[in-house]
């Protein structure tokens, strides 16, 4: 290009004819090609990242200890640990929940508090779950309270009971209406359901 135009001796202020032609003619296509330059999209820049998304980890330890605490305050021990109430409380946690042999006697017959350990062995977390929600049960039992605990809390008491293991015997079974159970056990005397005002009556 420069061996094309070659320098030439002109006043100030003006251009050879013969490069002024061959400037006029370059610098359209210079500028166009500016302007293209310039309207290219940019190359979008993406960041990969190698970090996989950090993992929700449980606390293992906070959630056994919260079943403990739940069990503790929530009355499960004064039926399913014998002698638990009899001794304020003061039992070793290896004697948890291994059920009582103490009965319950009233007119849905007799009941007793079921080894828990035993009870909860074969169930996964998932099934302890749906079980608890809708748990639904013989007196004393206060199946309303377990069934009213938030799911969080249903499970603390799951891995608590698990982390304890099985242990012990099953406790003794149910007897119906009408049979009296073998000591020890405790009678509920209902009083009796009012009579029906005779008809017509206030």
């Amino acid at each position: 290009m420069a061996a094309a135009c070659k320098p030439l001796r002109f006043k100030t202020g003006s251009l050879p004819q013969t490069c002024s032609m061959r400037l006029h003619s370059l610098l359209p296509l210079s500028l166009s090609a500016l302007v293209l330059a310039a309207c290219q999209p940019t190359p979008e820049t993406r960041t990969v990242s190698t970090l996989a998304p950090p993992p929700q980890i449980e606390n293992e330890a906070e959630i056994v200890a919260r079943g403990e605490y739940l069990v503790r305050t929530s009355g499960c021990n004064d039926c399913h640990t014998a002698g638990y109430a009899e001794r304020g409380g003061k039992v070793e946690k290896a004697q948890w929940l291994l059920g009582s042999p103490l009965g319950y006697n009233g007119p849905w017959g007799t009941t007793y508090a079921t080894n828990l350990r035993l009870h909860l062995k074969d169930m996964t977390e998932a099934q302890w779950l749906e079980y608890s929600a809708n748990l639904r049960t013989r007196p004393i039992m206060p199946d309303f309270a377990v069934r009213e605990m938030t799911r969080e809390d249903r499970r603390a008491i799951y891995r608590f009971v698990q982390s304890l293991g099985p242990a012990g015997e099953p406790a003794p079974t149910y007897l119906p209406p009408g049979r009296t159970p073998p000591a020890p056990y405790f009678t509920l005397v209902l009083p009796q359901a009012p009579a029906a005002a005779p008809a017509g009556g206030h």
